[in-house]
């Protein structure tokens, strides 16, 4: 059984859990399964309390595809919910990578 079916299986036992969702979603974008990887991380900015990792690794996933706009807009959500999270870490990183994007046009 590879990594990626062991999650499944642990899934399949507890599908809300959203560290194993996030490892999913993590393993598929390491098998270039994006835009299934997309799909469960916008799920999990979703959530009640978002996950606020999901922005930071869709928009690097979306920059990766070249779709700068859509990866701007994931940080910038991304870096609003990491201040309501009190993650000041996440939102250095976040701001961090949308600073760098400028050079692919207007911020």
């Amino acid at each position: 059984m590879n990594r990626r079916e062991k999650i499944e299986a642990m899934l399949a036992d507890d599908p809300e859990d959203q560290f194993l969702r996030y490892s999913l979603a993590m393993e598929l974008r390491s098998e270039g399964e994006n835009d299934k990887c997309l799909t469960i991380f916008d799920a999990l900015m979703r959530e009640s309390t978002p996950h606020v990792q999901a922005f930071f690794m869709a928009a690097q996933v979306l920059v990766d595809l070249d779709r700068i706009d859509e990866a701007r807009e994931k940080l910038r959500a991304g870096i609003d919910q990491a201040r309501a999270q009190d993650n000041g870490h996440a939102a250095a990183e976040m701001s961090e990578l949308l600073a760098s994007l400028g050079e692919y046009g207007e911020l």
